[in-house]
Parts: C-alpha cells; structure tokens; sequence
C-alpha cells in the first residue's frame, strides 16, 4: 500500500482540493490532486405494481460545461456528518421526491471516480407504492431545483440495454433490480 508523504491543502470550501505526496511500493514519490467532499448515498425508488421508477432531473455544472442536456439520476445526496449512508438515502429520497421510504435493499457501495476523489457512493433500491407519497418533493431549499419524473421500468431497462443512461448510479442500480426482479422487465 502506498504511504501518504505529505497533504497540502489548495482549496476548502463545498469540496477541498489537496496536493497530495505518495511514496509508491517501488518507492517512487508521486504527487496527486485529490478532491475531498464526503460520501453520498443514492436510491432508486421503484413500484412494483405499476412497474415504474421515481427519478429526478436537475442542474449539474459539469454537465453543462461538457455541452450536455440534464438527465434523469436517482435521488442521491451527501451523507451528513454522524448520519449512516440509509438513512441518507431515505433523507434524499422524501427531500427531493416526496416519499418516505420504509426499506431499502442494500446494492453496494462504489468508488464515485476513484482517479480523482475521496467519494463513495452507497447505492440502495427501495419499493414505493403511491401512499409512500408524503411530500412534494422537489429539493431541500430553493437553490435545489429537482424535477421529478416517473419513468416506466421497462424504458430504463431498453435505455440501459442502448447505453442512455448517462448516469453510472442509474445505470448501475437499472441493472442491479433486472437481475434482482426479472419478473419486473417484460
């Protein structure tokens, strides 16, 4: 494993940038930006009985400076500081959609960009039925702008299949509930 030399800090604020010295197992020193700002926890809320999915759409500025459109994510945000990554989850879920999750199917945890950050994103699936509908969702203030969409599963199962979910969290998670819940994709 390698050995943490050094940690210079370049930037703190939403996110802390650090230059970072490594001695390497070969003993090579190496030197890294890294990008710290926490762990996240995400959830696809699905209805089995209608067979659809409760995604949102909002804002990413890297995404736009890349020239591309808004798409559809699962409910996702930090985990709050002594919060646990479920209950993150079900935080995310009733601030951004409106339902109240009662459970959630753990999918596992991922390394959001391991090149470049600290970020871990814990990944869940959660059932919904139409009385889970607590809220209006929609954001946890007004500088987050969330739209909600209902998609069917079977969509996301055929965008998966072509590629279009431009969401890794998605598409993991699309891929993860197939293989769960065949019976749910026709």
């Amino acid at each position: 494993m390698a050995e943490v030399l050094g940690i210079e800090p370049v930037y703190r604020g939403w996110s802390r940038f650090s230059l970072v010295r490594f001695r390497l197992n070969d003993g090579a020193e190496v030197e890294r930006c890294v990008e710290d700002h926490g762990d996240a926890a995400c959830v696809l809320p699905y209805d089995p009985q209608r067979r659809m999915a409760l995604l949102v759409r909002q804002f990413r500025a890297p995404v736009t400076l890349r020239g591309e459109a808004e798409f559809p994510e699962p409910p996702a945000g930090l985990i709050d500081d002594g919060e646990s990554p479920e209950a993150c989850a079900i935080r995310e879920a009733e601030e951004e959609t409106g339902l109240k999750l009662r459970s959630l199917e753990a999918v596992g945890r991922f390394w959001s960009s391991p090149g470049s950050t600290t970020e871990r994103s814990w990944l869940y699936l959660a059932q919904y039925a139409s009385a889970d509908r607590t809220g209006e969702g929609g954001g946890a203030d007004e500088a987050e702008i969330v739209e909600m969409l209902e998609l069917p599963l079977a969509e996301l199962a055929d965008r998966a299949d072509r590629g279009e979910l431009h969401d890794l969290k998605l598409a993991v998670l699309v891929l993860a509930l197939m293989r769960r819940r065949p019976e749910l994709f026709p």
